[in-house]
């Protein structure tokens, strides 16, 4: 088993933060990335969470993230936002674009929110909870590189496309799904690959279109999507709804989020805030429905194992592999 070391939240927050600032990073956004890496972390996330800091530091060194972007956000409409990340983390424009969604869909019911020419965006569970938190009712979809080949294909055209979800529980933690089109998300096999470690059969095929148990020859082919074409069906409209309609990269346009080489990504994000019509009955309603399913033998709500992990991680800390803090502790000594 691998060695791990525990950390509170607040002090892997700290140690990511100082990584970040010690790469020339402004301390604001390294807070906001720092924030968002070990948000997924808690919630058991791990190939979004300290696994990501040392290619994000490599990128922002190489210039691939623009690690100063100034965020600018056009309004598109009565209830419609646009950011555009400036090539920089999406973190800061996902902070900027919620809050001011967040507002709108308050007043006025609805909010639809894009940002462009982004990055890698994490785990969108912790984006969308910032959301119902407020009341509202979010779905949040995000492209990314090439990894998925349309149903019957061999060759990349999608990302592995994530889509999520989350609804208020007044009184309670909110209800929220997050899921990869992909059978697992790709940071797992890139995780596995880091780790010296097999995948399981029925993640991946390799570039000839072969099943592959090897994370080296599954970065290298393409990610295999749940559902089979369903899956790839969805993976187009986020697709559309992530690149296409905000005006960023494609998946087939985007370069990797795990190298330091070649071009920005400019991947792109999309976000509806929606307020409950039935404001009155809303709370009784959504708790009756996940009442029925929570009392099912044998059934349970998605989400749940994500509740209980961030509930554990606030009290008790997170376990990360040790390869991973030494390696963040390593960068933070230049801001020491």
């Amino acid at each position: 088993m691998e060695a791990t070391e525990r950390l509170s939240l607040c002090n892997a927050e700290l140690l990511i933060k100082s990584a970040f600032l010690a790469v020339g990073v402004p301390d604001i956004t390294a807070q906001s990335v720092a924030n968002a890496l070990v948000a997924a972390e808690a919630e058991g996330q791990v190939g979004h969470g300290f696994s990501r800091v040392e290619d994000y530091a490599a990128q922002v060194q190489s210039g691939k993230i623009t690690a100063a972007a100034k965020v600018m956000i056009h309004q598109k409409g009565a209830s419609s936002l646009l950011a555009d990340a400036g090539f920089g983390f999406a973190y800061p424009a996902l902070d900027a674009v919620i809050e001011k969604g967040a507002g709108i869909a308050l007043d006025r019911g609805c909010a639809t929110m894009g940002i462009t020419r982004s990055h890698h965006c994490g785990a969108l569970s912790v984006q969308v909870e910032k959301l119902a938190k407020q009341g509202l009712m979010a779905i949040m979809v995000a492209n990314a590189p090439a990894a998925m080949a349309p149903f019957g294909a061999k060759d990349p055209v999608f990302g592995t496309n994530p889509i999520a979800f989350a609804a208020p529980r007044p009184g309670k933690d909110s209800l929220v799904v997050d899921l990869s089109l992909s059978r697992v998300a790709r940071g797992k096999v890139m995780n596995a690959r880091k780790a010296g470690k097999d995948i399981p059969e029925g993640w991946a095929l390799d570039k000839d279109g072969n099943p592959t148990t090897s994370a080296e020859a599954a970065l290298e082919g393409t990610m295999l999507p749940i559902g089979e074409a369903k899956g790839t069906a969805l993976a187009l409209m986020v697709e559309i709804l992530a690149s296409v309609m905000t005006g960023a990269s494609k998946s087939t346009e985007a370069s990797s989020f795990f190298s330091a080489d070649g071009p920005p990504p400019g991947v792109g994000q999309f976000l509806i805030a929606m307020k409950p019509m039935d404001t009155e009955h809303f709370a009784a309603r959504i708790e009756a429905l996940l009442g029925l399913i929570e009392t099912m033998e044998g059934a349970r709500l998605p989400g749940s194992r994500r509740a209980a992990a961030i509930a554990k991680a606030r009290t008790e800390g997170i376990d990360v592999p040790v390869r991973y803090v030494d390696a963040v502790r390593k960068l933070a000594e230049g801001h020491a």
